[in-house]
Formats: C-alpha cells, structure tokens, sequence
C-alpha cells in the first residue's frame, strides 16, 4: 500500500455501498448507458433476486415520472407568471403613459403600480417555492386537473369512435 493509499473500513453504510456501486459501474461502461440485460446480469452477479430487481425498476420508473410530472408543473407554473408579468407591464406602461399625459406627473398610477406589484412579487416568490405544503397542494391540484382533462380527452375520443363505427 503506497503512503497516498487509504486503508479501507472494515464494514460500508449502504449509501457508501451505493456510491461505490455506481462508481464501479460507471467504470465498467465507457458510453455511460447500459443495456436492461446488462442491468439484469449485474443484479445477477450480485446475487439480486429476479424480483427484486423487477421491484426496484418498477420504483424507479414510478419515481421518473413522478418527477417529470413535477418538471412539468414547474415550468407551467414559470410560463404562467411570464404571462402575468408580460399583462403588468403593458397594462402598466398605458397607465403610467396615461397618467402623464393627463396629469403631467404619476399620481394615481404609482398606486396601481406598486399595490399590483406587490402581488405579483408575492406570485414570484410562490412559483420559485418548489417545498412545502402550499406547493404540494398546488401541484396536487393541478396534476388532478391534468389527470381529468386527459381522462375527459380519451372518453371523448371513445365516444367519438363508437359513434363513427
């Protein structure tokens, strides 16, 4: 063992072994991607059971696309505040532009401007929010919405089928 060498431990907590895994693995794969089959030979190879294996695939699939959904939501929640924004400033800048041509100077104009900023401040702060109860009910409720609109869209398509047969 050279003096740059560190002794390995005795035992590894499981996220220890995980990490080493990974590493090993990434070594072992020049592309970075393996195969499924490669991904079952190595669950073989460590004596993984079939089953288990199948179970961790299946959870893992099940959390991708339950993070997808909330990329999803995110970037909804983003583009509908870069629509609020976009509405503040031109209805704004006709205020403001109204306000000076009538008054000379902002007088009731700044109002609107600062009450409407202030709410739009505060949508900022809740879309960025991506923790805690009041987004998960947000997400909640619009992974319903979405849910049911696509539900909807394939009765729809289901109805529109039988009655064209």
């Amino acid at each position: 063992m050279s003096a740059s060498e560190v002794p390995p431990p005795q035992f590894y907590s499981q996220e220890d072994v995980q990490q080493i895994l990974h590493l090993a693995i990434a070594r072992r794969t020049e592309g970075g991607e393996l195969s499924r089959e490669q991904l079952w030979e190595i669950a073989a190879e460590l004596e993984i059971e079939p089953q288990d294996i199948q179970a961790a695939e299946q959870d893992w699939l099940t959390h991708k696309k339950f993070d997808q959904k909330r990329q999803e939501f995110d970037r909804y929640r983003r583009e509908r505040l870069k629509q609020k924004l976009i509405k503040y400033l031109i209805v704004n800048a006709f205020l403001v532009v109204l306000d000076l041509l009538t008054a000379g100077m902002l007088s009731w104009s700044k109002w609107v401007l600062i009450l409407w900023g202030l709410g739009l401040t505060l949508e900022t702060w809740r879309t960025f929010q991506s923790r805690g109860e009041a987004y998960e009910q947000a997400f909640q409720h619009w992974n319903f919405k979405n849910e049911m609109k696509q539900s909807m869209a394939s009765l729809w398509g289901k109805i529109k089928q039988f009655l064209q047969a």
